[in-house]
This record gives structure tokens, sequence and C-alpha cells, in this order.
């Protein structure tokens, strides 16, 4: 090959990698809201030599990274027990700047006051804590506005500690705070006030100030009001809507105010402990939304008004639904991920058909979500054992990297310009291109 066709060949694959790696990973499901990113030339197998840097992190957390531009925003408590937002740079793995948002870390079973994700427009930053704490920065880290929805509101009241994600959408803010009416004192922020409203919140981004609260009612009994599921907007026969899951039943509000449009009981079983954790999904059509504790995930036709829960269900997986892992969607199919068994299914969003499952070897639950692009699916467990695996026709594992004493890992891997950002106990990795 001579000089001029290497050249030639050489711009083709740099034009073809700028094309395909300049996506962001705004807030912790991605770009979609649904665990997927258009991206080609993601690795299929991680080792020493596509990884391009590891930075180690003041503490554990279940929250996701966020990345936009060259920024990689995360939070961590640190030793001091200081709730921080954490600012790296995307090529070096550099820390550029760390500010405390709030104080009081605690952990309550696995879970920490550093579970939600923050969240970026590429102007601004935004943390949420467990503990109410709710800040914004710009991509410099200037302070731009902070405040506490526990003093607010009254403390959240959670049994294993307050952990959705705000939503940004259109402008707007937008949280969904689903908990216990009647808070025992030994829920972890007691704060002495033992009645407290489910809601949906909406906060102008630029000060932090209340735009509308919308009360959400539910019939459900003690832990069963409580959720962690984050929002995530639809756009179909009622027009635009805010999709939320909690209290036994998934519901669509109109963003101008929070008002509810429908609702659908999710299962017919009622228990005292049924807290939801996945957060609903959009695929093949139909509103998806996820039941705890072996209860299926259910499909449901958009367009209703009011009670929906017989007329628009149009099908149920039931053989191995997920517990706190939220679905994934990529390239028009759904994957479902039951955390506890480790069993992966591919499903046809439109009928619910099986295309396959498979179980992802070794032991211990996986308590993130399932991330894809480029035709695969990452995800790791709590070891910190990372897998990637097949998005194709046939189930298939097609390699695993091992994190040795970094775990307990929780969180959700995220996926930006070409690269992996794998959050362990200890550190923050990226892999990828050289």
């Amino acid at each position: 090959m001579n000089f001029r066709s290497l050249l030639a060949l050489s711009s083709t694959l740099t034009l073809c990698l700028s094309a395909a790696s300049t996506a962001d990973w705004p807030q912790w499901r991605g770009p979609n809201q649904d665990g997927s990113i258009r991206m080609n030339g993601l690795p299929s197998t991680l080792s020493p030599a596509n990884k391009r840097w590891s930075t180690p992190l003041p503490g554990k957390a279940g929250s996701t990274p966020v990345i936009s531009g060259n920024r990689v925003f995360l939070t961590s408590p640190d030793d001091q027990k200081n709730l921080q937002l954490l600012c790296l740079d995307r090529s070096s793995g550099q820390v550029l700047w760390s500010r405390t948002v709030g104080v009081g870390d605690k952990d309550v079973g696995r879970n920490n006051t550093c579970a939600p994700s923050p969240i970026t427009d590429g102007k601004r930053v935004y943390a949420l804590f467990g503990t109410g704490d709710f800040a914004a920065f710009d991509l410099d880290g200037k302070p731009l506005w902070s405040r506490n929805l526990s003093k607010d509101f009254g403390s959240l009241g959670l049994m294993w500690i307050y952990g959705a994600s705000p939503l940004l959408h259109d402008g707007r803010l937008y949280l969904a705070i689903l908990q216990r009416k009647e808070v025992p004192p030994d829920y972890p922020r007691f704060d002495g006030k033992p009645n407290r409203d489910s809601f949906l919140l909406c906060i102008d981004p630029k000060t932090g100030k209340d735009l509308w609260k919308s009360l959400r009612s539910t019939d459900s009994t003690k832990e069963s009001s409580e959720s962690y599921a984050t929002p995530v907007p639809f756009k179909g026969p009622n027009g635009m809507e805010l999709i939320i899951v909690g209290g036994d039943h998934v519901s669509g509000h109109r963003p101008k105010d929070g008002s509810e449009i429908w609702r659908a009981r999710l299962y017919e079983k009622r228990d005292d402990w049924y807290r939801i954790v996945t957060s609903p999904v959009i695929a093949g059509g139909y509103i998806l939304a996820s039941g705890p504790k072996g209860q299926p995930v259910v499909a449901f036709k958009p367009g209703g008004q009011g009670d929906v829960t017989t007329t628009h269900r149009a099908w149920e997986f039931k053989e191995a639904p997920t517990d706190w892992s939220t679905p994934c969607v990529l390239e028009g199919q759904l994957f479902v991920l039951d955390g506890q068994k480790r069993i992966v299914s591919k499903l046809n969003p439109s009928n619910g058909e099986k295309l396959w499952s498979g179980k992802i070897p070794g032991n211990g639950p996986i308590w993130g979500s399932l991330s894809g692009a480029d035709g695969k699916l990452y995800c790791h467990d709590e070891n910190g054992t990372v897998f990637v695996l097949s998005a194709g026709n046939t189930f298939e594992v097609l390699s695993t990297y091992a994190f040795v004493g970094e775990g307990p890992s929780k969180g959700s891997i995220a996926l930006s310009h070409g690269n992996l950002f794998v959050r362990t106990a200890k550190a923050l990795h990226c892999f990828g291109q050289p």
C-alpha cells in the first residue's frame, strides 16, 4: 500500500471513529433513557491493553457516572461522610474538581446516600443525594444553587434510603418521591414526623425553585409505597407524558402540572413489602414496567385514560423477571436481567416473545442494569467482574474481566465517546480504544 492510499485509509478510519464515538451519556440510563447508545467500536474484551486510566475514588456508591464532552461526573462519599460531586477529565481520568454537596453519608443494607446518579445538560450538572441535598454547578464547578428537600418536605421515607435519579427533560427537572406515608422511628433518616406524602416534583434547573408539586396517591401499604424508580418521558397518543412506577402501579402524568392521566396496577398480589426498584422503559410502542420479587415485566398500550389495568395490558413476562435491574432496549429488542439468578433474556417488545435466555457465569447478585451498544451488552456483578455479552441471535458471553478486591460493585456501566466507564468500590476505570 502506497503512502497516499495509507493516508486515505487513515483519514477514513479517523472519520468513522469520530462519528461513532462522540455521544454523551448525560444521565444514568444514557441518552435514550433505556440503557443504550448509538456507538460503534466498543471493545468486546477488557484487558490491561485497552484500559485507558483508573482513578481512585473516595468511597463506594451505587450511582452511575455521567459524561458530557470531556467531563465525567459522579457522586461519592468520602471518609468523613461528606457527600461529594466529582468532575474528572474524560481523556486522562484526572480529578478536575470536587464539591461537597451535603454531609451525613449512611449505609443501610447495600445502599447508601450516594445512590442517585447525577445528570447534566452540557451546561450544568445536578447532583442529588439520599439526604435530600440537591445542588447545581456549572461545568467548572461554580455553585449555582443548592437546597435540601428533606428540610422542605420532611426526610425522605424509604427503608433503604432514597435512590431515584432526577430526570431532566425539556428544560425542567423532575423528581419522583414515592415514599412510605407512616414512617417508623427505625427508618434511616427518621425526623420525628410520622406522616408524609408521595409526590412528583418539578424544579426550575436554573434556579432550583419549585415549579409545581403534584401528589401521587396510592392504596399500597408499608414498604410497598416506596419506589427507587426514575421517571421517563414518553410521547404518545396523549401527548407528552411522564411515566413513573411505584406503589404497585405505573402511571402517566402531564409534564405541565404533574396531574395523572392514567394508571395501571402491575400485579394482583398485595404485599406490605413490594417496594419497586426498576425504572420504566419504552419499547416496541409499549410502556413497560417491572414488578418486584418475582412479579412480571408488564407491557401496556399507550393512550389510556383513568384505570387501564385491564384495558391496556398487552403482555407480560414471568419466566425470569427483574427485581432491581432496569431493562435495556437495544436495536429494537428488549433485554431483561434477573440479577439474582444472573439470567439475561432477550424479548421481542412488540409481543413479549422470548428470543433467547442464558445464565451469566459466576455467583452472587448483579445489582446494576444492562448497558448496550454496538451489538453488545455490558454489566458487572457485585464482586467486580465485568461481563461483555452478545446482543445477537444467541446468548453468548464474549468476555469477562475481574477487578480483584474492588467489590462491592453496584452501579451500571456508562458508555460514551467510544469508552466504557466502570465503577467499583475503589475506583473509576475507563476502557476503550488506545
